[in-house]
């Protein structure tokens, strides 16, 4: 556990020219079947279809798994293959409902303050769209993203492996807007940014949503209006959002209006006693337990699946193994894969263009399988030397799943 708490590491430049790459359509055939995933907890049946809410209605629904008006997944494989997730692809999760749709009608008008700093001050999305800014790819995941395959079932959506996506942003550098106000007061030591959802009235005001990250996290951060060369909508965030690359999704805060340098972590309920990696046996959720923070190395399988077999010519077994792969923190270095369960690997092609050490790595392995029954299997290692995780951490709330084991696909052949 320790490496996923480590001090974040320096920043790589991201190559601007590398935009995104185009999707592409698998082929399918009914040669090769798949079922779910080892140890999953989901039911094998079709999960009941809800509408999409009106705030997501751009999503395209025939890839999307609406678990709640404020958790929609996508499903395994529906982007096919690409470097970048679209944005009508990307999954939905909201700790509150998201505010008035009238902020991202007049973003211009979007008020955030900014504290913690020798001069603190405001200033509105008009006047940061002045600045300097910069275009970062990165992998946006829920903290829960995997928790569908706990055998415990925590309470919680039960996510496979549809609650993130490889995303571009745009905006202001953290680091250069804090610069610009002086620098960060003496004594600070944390990043603390305050969403702008509503609570209603006789809430408790520690129900906000404020996340509080260590400090380091303002070398790469930056302030966003901008998703995958787009206004960011309100479904994720927009008009303006915080983004912690290499952590969490729930680290980067929607609707940012505050920004602070602080001494101490945030006293809401969300940084106190939500999102801590507790044991599953405790009874609750403890503020001295570690926080969800940073993302450990973890891989999937995209195709084949039962859905998109993805056979590649026309002989019975062969195909190409394709997914995606990500170091949280740490640029992607290799990924092997096994098709039998674990006992041999070999290692895949990484494809695609590097977009930077946040973003994912796609890779791909041609293969034979002879008839029957095979599991397959991604792992990767970063540049620092981390491997993917062969078992899950056991916690309560079923985090920061990254388990090799728990994600493989078990394929069929005739």
């Amino acid at each position: 556990m320790s490496s996923i708490f480590d001090r974040i590491p320096d920043s790589a430049a991201v190559r601007p020219d590398l935009a995104r790459r185009a999707m592409l359509a698998q082929s399918a055939s009914a040669l090769v079947a798949s079922t779910l995933p080892l140890g999953t907890a989901f039911a094998q049946t079709a999960p009941a279809v809800r509408p999409l809410p009106s705030y997501a209605a751009f999503k395209d629904a025939g890839s999307m798994i609406v678990h709640s008006a404020n958790t929609i997944e996508m499903r395994r494989g529906a982007a096919g293959t690409g470097a970048v997730t679209a944005v009508a692809h990307l999954y939905v999760r909201n700790n509150l409902n998201p505010p008035s749709p009238d902020i991202v009608a007049k973003p211009d008008a979007w008020v955030v303050s900014i504290d913690g700093v020798r001069t603190p001050r405001s200033f509105t999305l008009a006047e940061l769209k002045a600045m300097r800014s910069e275009t970062l790819t990165m992998v946006l995941q829920c903290s829960g993203n995997g928790r569908g395959m706990f055998p415990s079932k925590p309470s919680g959506t039960p996510w496979q492996v549809g609650a993130a996506g490889c995303v571009m942003w745009s905006g202001v550098p953290v680091r250069e807007l804090a610069h610009s106000l002086g620098g960060v007061r003496q004594g600070m030591k944390f990043m603390t940014g305050t969403g702008g959802e509503v609570l209603a009235a006789g809430i408790d005001p520690k129900a906000r949503v404020e996340r509080s990250v260590p400090i380091a996290a303002m070398e790469d951060a930056i302030l966003a209006w901008e998703l995958n060369g787009e206004p960011i909508p309100l479904a994720h965030g927009g008009p303006l959002r915080l983004i912690v690359p290499g952590f969490t999704g729930v680290n980067s805060v929607k609707y940012v209006k505050h920004l602070a340098f602080t001494a101490q972590e945030s006293d809401a309920s969300i940084q106190q006693t939500d999102y801590r990696m507790t044991a599953a046996s405790e009874a609750s959720m403890r503020p001295t337990d570690p926080s969800v923070w940073q993302m450990p190395p973890k891989s999937w399988i995209n195709s084949p699946l039962a859905d998109n077999p993805g056979l590649q010519g026309g002989h019975a077994g062969e195909l190409t193994i394709q997914g995606v792969a990500f170091g949280g923190v740490n640029a992607v270095r290799s990924v092997d894969v096994s098709t039998d369960g674990g006992v041999s690997w070999n290692r895949a092609k990484l494809v695609g263009p590097d977009l930077g050490r946040y973003a994912w790595r796609e890779f791909e392995l041609p293969v034979k399988l002879s008839p029957g029954s095979h599991v397959l299997m991604s792992r990767i290692t970063d540049v620092k030397g981390n491997v993917q995780v062969e078992n899950r951490v056991e916690n309560k709330a079923g985090y920061l799943n990254s388990s090799w084991r728990d994600h493989a696909v078990t394929v069929t052949v005739a």
